[in-house]
Protein backbone atom coordinates (compact mmCIF):
# COMPACT_ATOMS: atom_id res chain seq x y z
CA UNK A 1 0.00 0.00 0.00
CA UNK A 2 1.10 3.82 -1.04
CA UNK A 3 0.86 6.49 1.71
CA UNK A 4 0.56 9.50 -0.02
CA UNK A 5 -1.11 11.53 2.76
CA UNK A 6 -1.12 11.33 6.52
CA UNK A 7 -2.22 13.49 9.33
CA UNK A 8 -0.93 13.72 12.86
CA UNK A 9 -1.08 15.62 16.02
CA UNK A 10 2.38 16.74 17.35
CA UNK A 11 3.03 15.81 20.53
CA UNK A 12 4.36 17.89 23.75
CA UNK A 13 7.85 17.70 22.48
CA UNK A 14 7.14 18.66 19.31
CA UNK A 15 7.72 15.39 18.11
CA UNK A 16 6.23 13.65 14.66
CA UNK A 17 5.19 10.24 14.17
CA UNK A 18 5.87 8.69 10.92
CA UNK A 19 3.63 6.12 9.61
CA UNK A 20 4.47 2.50 10.19
CA UNK A 21 3.88 2.03 6.50
CA UNK A 22 6.56 4.88 6.18
CA UNK A 23 9.46 4.29 8.30
CA UNK A 24 11.81 2.38 5.73
CA UNK A 25 12.03 5.35 3.42
CA UNK A 26 13.46 7.09 5.84
CA UNK A 27 15.52 4.39 7.93
CA UNK A 28 18.86 6.99 6.40
CA UNK A 29 18.00 9.69 8.49
CA UNK A 30 15.35 12.74 7.87
CA UNK A 31 16.20 16.10 6.77
CA UNK A 32 13.75 18.91 7.40
CA UNK A 33 13.70 22.18 6.13
CA UNK A 34 11.88 25.40 4.93
CA UNK A 35 9.77 24.99 1.46
CA UNK A 36 9.26 27.56 -1.40
CA UNK A 37 5.97 29.10 0.69
CA UNK A 38 4.61 28.49 4.16
CA UNK A 39 5.18 24.58 4.37
CA UNK A 40 7.88 22.63 5.09
CA UNK A 41 9.95 20.10 3.34
CA UNK A 42 10.47 16.13 4.39
CA UNK A 43 13.21 14.56 2.80
CA UNK A 44 14.98 11.19 3.92
CA UNK A 45 18.63 11.70 4.28
CA UNK A 46 19.07 9.61 1.36
CA UNK A 47 17.12 11.32 -1.13
CA UNK A 48 18.79 14.84 0.22
CA UNK A 49 22.42 13.63 -0.27
CA UNK A 50 21.49 12.08 -3.73
CA UNK A 51 19.18 14.62 -5.48
CA UNK A 52 19.02 17.68 -3.36
CA UNK A 53 22.72 18.27 -2.41
CA UNK A 54 23.98 18.11 -5.90
CA UNK A 55 21.10 20.50 -6.89
CA UNK A 56 22.78 23.35 -4.36
CA UNK A 57 26.06 22.16 -5.87
CA UNK A 58 25.77 24.86 -8.92
CA UNK A 59 27.84 28.07 -9.98
CA UNK A 60 28.43 29.99 -7.13
CA UNK A 61 27.96 32.98 -9.51
CA UNK A 62 24.67 31.53 -10.03
CA UNK A 63 22.22 33.86 -8.31
CA UNK A 64 18.78 31.51 -8.41
CA UNK A 65 21.64 28.60 -7.02
CA UNK A 66 22.84 31.27 -3.96
CA UNK A 67 19.04 32.13 -3.49
CA UNK A 68 17.96 28.15 -2.99
CA UNK A 69 20.92 27.63 -0.78
CA UNK A 70 19.82 30.62 2.07
CA UNK A 71 16.34 29.04 1.48
CA UNK A 72 16.72 25.26 2.01
CA UNK A 73 20.33 25.38 4.10
CA UNK A 74 18.78 28.02 6.58
CA UNK A 75 17.28 26.27 9.09
CA UNK A 76 17.76 23.04 7.68
CA UNK A 77 17.89 19.97 10.37
CA UNK A 78 18.24 16.11 10.36
CA UNK A 79 17.18 13.74 12.66
CA UNK A 80 16.76 9.96 13.25
CA UNK A 81 13.76 8.35 13.41
CA UNK A 82 13.49 6.84 17.01
CA UNK A 83 13.40 2.91 16.71
CA UNK A 84 10.34 2.22 18.70
CA UNK A 85 7.73 4.68 17.62
CA UNK A 86 9.03 5.95 14.73
CA UNK A 87 8.90 9.91 15.61
CA UNK A 88 11.40 12.85 15.25
CA UNK A 89 11.25 16.58 16.62
CA UNK A 90 10.18 19.44 14.73
CA UNK A 91 12.96 22.50 15.91
CA UNK A 92 10.29 25.14 16.84
CA UNK A 93 11.50 27.95 14.49
CA UNK A 94 10.52 25.82 11.57
CA UNK A 95 7.14 25.25 13.19
CA UNK A 96 7.53 28.61 13.07
CA UNK A 97 7.80 29.37 9.94
CA UNK A 98 4.95 27.17 8.92
CA UNK A 99 2.51 28.06 11.06
CA UNK A 100 2.55 24.65 13.00
CA UNK A 101 1.09 24.84 16.44
CA UNK A 102 -0.34 20.82 16.98
CA UNK A 103 -1.86 19.47 13.97
CA UNK A 104 -0.06 18.52 10.57
CA UNK A 105 -0.84 17.44 7.05
CA UNK A 106 2.14 15.75 5.30
CA UNK A 107 1.53 15.47 1.13
CA UNK A 108 4.27 13.35 -0.99
CA UNK A 109 5.17 15.64 -3.51
CA UNK A 110 7.38 13.40 -5.38
CA UNK A 111 10.62 12.50 -3.83
CA UNK A 112 9.75 14.53 -0.51
CA UNK A 113 7.08 15.71 1.58
CA UNK A 114 5.23 18.91 2.18
CA UNK A 115 4.30 19.41 5.81
CA UNK A 116 2.02 22.05 7.11
CA UNK A 117 -0.86 23.37 9.29
CA UNK A 118 -3.74 21.50 9.19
Amino acid sequence: MTVDYFERKLDDKRRLTIPAELRNEFASGVVITRGFKQYLHLYSKAVWDEKVEPELQGSILDEEVADLNVKFRSGKTEARLDEKQGRFTIEQHLLDYAGINRDVIAVRAGKYWRIAAA
